[in-house]
């Protein structure tokens, strides 16, 4: 997935893998069929507008944004740091000291297992929230009716979308998922991660009058920062990007605008 929110939100397996027993064939089998989490944040304020959240982080993206800041999770591996039992059980403890989950990555709608995953924390009382980059829209519309809240990250104006994604045809998935999630009806952030190398001020004006056409109502500015970056080339930073005056141009066509620096 694209870079996500907060500087909180980079992957830590701040929950330790408890070891399965060696012998158990049937355990084997049932992880394979269970979501793939790279890494858990217990306790977020920042991933879910308003509410106090766990945020669980899952392996895989079909993308390689030279500015993500979870490159560690794009690949999907054999097995998975944290096991979906074990990330279940805890936050069954944390029922009443937390209001949701989010789910994020990486890019979780590339996991076969979200559904049932959501289905789980809705039933424990959770509220459900996902950051998704809208790589996979079929998988997306099938867990939208789950959801409370959604970000999805923009990358781009359509045509600039696969320099940004490295993947060619990108713009068509991500364009059906921002579809989706208008059409849900379901309360939702847009946002769009700006590098000076990568995203000029009339490339974000393009975007952002895109998408105001296209009925968003809520978006975002989030400016690249290094923390996880892997792509030295990316490294430099600019002073006074955005500028002032292109972000009040872009704040007047949305009913609210956040622009977030760190």
């Amino acid at each position: 997935m694209s870079a996500l929110t907060s500087a909180n939100s980079a992957a830590r397996p701040a929950w330790r893998a408890e070891p399965a027993a060696p012998d158990d064939a049937s355990a084997s089998l049932l992880a394979d069929r269970q979501l793939k989490v790279g890494g858990v944040t217990p306790f977020s304020a920042t991933d879910y507008p308003g509410k106090l959240a766990a945020v669980v982080f899952v392996q895989g993206c079909p993308w390689r944004c030279g500015y993500c800041h979870n490159p560690h999770l794009q690949t999907r591996t054999g097995t998975s740091p944290l096991a979906w039992t074990q990330v279940i059980a805890r936050l069954k403890r944390r029922v009443g000291l937390i209001d949701a989950v989010v789910f994020s990555g990486g890019e979780p709608t590339m996991d076969p297992a979200l559904e049932d995953a959501m289905r789980e924390v809705r039933a424990l009382g959770f509220g459900v929230g996902l950051h998704t980059a809208g790589a996979y829209p079929r998988r997306l519309a099938e867990v939208l009716p789950l959801l409370d809240w959604v970000g999805i990250d923009l990358k781009a104006s359509w045509q600039g979308y696969d320099s940004i994604t490295r993947i060619s045809d990108s713009a068509r998935h991500a364009r059906a998922s921002a579809e989706a999630v208008l059409a849900s009806g379901v309360a939702h952030e847009f946002r769009t991660t700006v590098h000076p190398g990568l995203h000029s001020e009339p490339d974000i004006l393009a975007l952002a009058q895109t998408l105001s056409a296209m009925g968003v109502r809520h978006y975002a500015v989030q400016v690249f920062r290094r923390t996880g970056c892997m792509d030295e080339s990316l490294q430099a930073a600019s002073a006074g990007y955005p500028g002032a005056d292109l972000l009040a141009r872009v704040s007047a066509l949305f009913e609210t605008f956040t622009l977030r620096r760190e």
